[in-house]
This record gives C-alpha cells, sequence and structure tokens, in this order.
C-alpha cells in the first residue's frame, strides 16, 4: 500500500504529465494560428483558445485545468524574462455547473450501516466504525484515514480532526459512533496491529489486515463492498455520507455557521450549497403534494 507521501508524489506527476499536454496542445493551437511564438500571446489569444476547448466539446474541468497549465507557463516564462506578463492570468476560467450534492436518505443510511455484521470479523468491526465515523460526523475521506488512536476521545465524546490545509477541529462524536470505535479499538484493531504483526508502532486508528494505515481508495473500496450488500444505490460514496451528516444537520435545525465548523468549511458560502439541498427538497415535496403546485 502507498504510503501518504508516495500518494502525494503520485498525484503531483499526474498533474505534470496532465499540465505538460495542456501546453502541448496549446503550442499546436498557437502555430495553426500563426503566432510565432509566446510574446505573440496575449489574454484575446488565450480566451480564444478557452472558446475552442468548449466548442470541441471539453468539460469545464478540462478547461480549467488548462488555464491552470498555462498560468503556470507563463509565470515560468515570466521568471525567465522571455515575456513581460501573464496573459492567462486575466483569462476568466468557465463557469462549472452548479450539481447539488448526493444525499443519503437517513433510513437509507441505517440500512447500510446496519449491513455491516458487529461480529468478531476483524474488517466487519473496522468497517462499522469506519462508516460510523463518515456519517456520523461528517469527514472527509482524507481526514477519516488521517485519524490516529490518540484523536479519539471516548469519554468527550469529541474527534480531534485534521483537515485541509493542516487546520484542526474538533467534532462531537455520537453513541453509534463511539460504540463502534469502542468495539474496534477493543476486539478488532488488536489482532491487526500488534507486535506479533510487526506494526506495533502504527498510530493509525484505522488499519488495514496488514496493520497498516487505510488509504482513501482502501475506504471507497470497502463502502462499494457494503453498498452492494445493502441492495443500495452504486453511485454512492464515501462523500456522500459526508453531505448527508451536514444535510441531516440542517434538516434537524442546526444554523449554517455551526455545520460550517462542524465541516472545516473556510467559508460560509461553501456551506450554504447545502440550503439549495434544503431547497430543492422542499420544492419537490410541495409539488408532489400541493394541488396548486
Amino acid at each position: 500500500m502507498l504510503d501518504d507521501d508516495a500518494r502525494r508524489k503520485g498525484a503531483a506527476e499526474r498533474t505534470r504529465t496532465a499540465y505538460a499536454g495542456d501546453v502541448e496542445r496549446f503550442a499546436r493551437w498557437c502555430v495553426a494560428d500563426g503566432r510565432a511564438g509566446p510574446a505573440d500571446v496575449d489574454v484575446r489569444a488565450v480566451r480564444r483558445y478557452t472558446q475552442t476547448l468548449t466548442e470541441r466539446g471539453a468539460a469545464p474541468s478540462s478547461v480549467t485545468r488548462a488555464l491552470a497549465a498555462l498560468r503556470a507557463l507563463f509565470r515560468a516564462l515570466v521568471r525567465a524574462g522571455v515575456v513581460e506578463g501573464n496573459p492567462a492570468e486575466l483569462a476568466p476560467g468557465p463557469r462549472r455547473p452548479q450539481t447539488l450534492p448526493r444525499v443519503v436518505k437517513p433510513a437509507d443510511a441505517a440500512t447500510l450501516l446496519d449491513e455491516i455484521p458487529a461480529d468478531d470479523d476483524h474488517l466487519a468491526i473496522r468497517d462499522r466504525a469506519m462508516l460510523e465515523i463518515a456519517y456520523g460526523c461528517g469527514l472527509r475521506a482524507a481526514e477519516l484515514v488521517r485519524l490516529d488512536v490518540v484523536d479519539v476521545h471516548l469519554e468527550d465524546r469529541a474527534l480531534r480532526v485534521t483537515g485541509k490545509g493542516e487546520k484542526t477541529r474538533t467534532v462531537p462524536l455520537g453513541d453509534p459512533a463511539a460504540d463502534a470505535i469502542r468495539r474496534w479499538l477493543a476486539r478488532g484493531r488488536p489482532a491487526l496491529v500488534g507486535p506479533e504483526r510487526g506494526a506495533a508502532a502504527e498510530p493509525a486508528l484505522l488499519v488495514s489486515r496488514r496493520g497498516r494505515r487505510l488509504s482513501t481508495s482502501d475506504v471507497r473500496r470497502r463502502m462499494d463492498l457494503w453498498v452492494r450488500a445493502a441492495g443500495l444505490p452504486s453511485d454512492l460514496h464515501p462523500h456522500a455520507l459526508r453531505h448527508s451528516y451536514a444535510t441531516h444537520l440542517l434538516d434537524g435545525g442546526a444554523d449554517l455557521r455551526s455545520i460550517q465548523e462542524l465541516l472545516g468549511h473556510a467559508r460560509l458560502s461553501t456551506t450554504q450549497v447545502y440550503t439549495r439541498v434544503e431547497s430543492s427538497r422542499l420544492k419537490t415535496a410541495y409539488r408532489r403534494s400541493h394541488p396548486r403546485a
């Protein structure tokens, strides 16, 4: 299994490869457009290029990445003294369509969690704890796998979570999640992490069969397994549990500022997407129920 540094290096390498392809395609476009070199590229040229990408069917995310590649390219050219300014900095990116987060109904979340047996199967005990935390605490998959045993405070019913930008926050721990963690620490984890397994120093809360920290792909794979077992839609993913956590908090009367803090959002505007989810749900209920809708 790759460690965090290896995964970051792999992601960085994929980004460099993608950027190189974006720059190469832009260079070919410039030649076809009669531009002799970087000094002949202005903001209008960059805008025309991104418009061409859109007209050819490129997804907004692909156009956004191409712009990021060009901005990086011209920053390097400015530093090298090849050009005086960065024309890509002034080119606007595409407007992405606003899609509402995928939300799991409370009954479906209960079906998923109850499908995982609380027996002597070490991996099932771990998976129950993992998904109880994901849904009961609203963690990102990356935050989930970064949890260490010392981050769990069962007496205070709280988790210490390290989120984006290495920012930490404290998240309340509900009874089902606390019970699942307690069972995992008592009956599951000791069988996978111990001196006889050569992994006594592993600090991670959630570990693999070999006693090593889980990856986010492990989380997705194990959730897929239990989603299929529960007969739920196959497009459910770990982040849907985070969305559901926030939406169900809003349904229960929690205010947006509190939800923002619990989710670890830097900006309230990021959290406000859940008000659109709630508004959409209420509109659907109105259309279905009111005789004059």
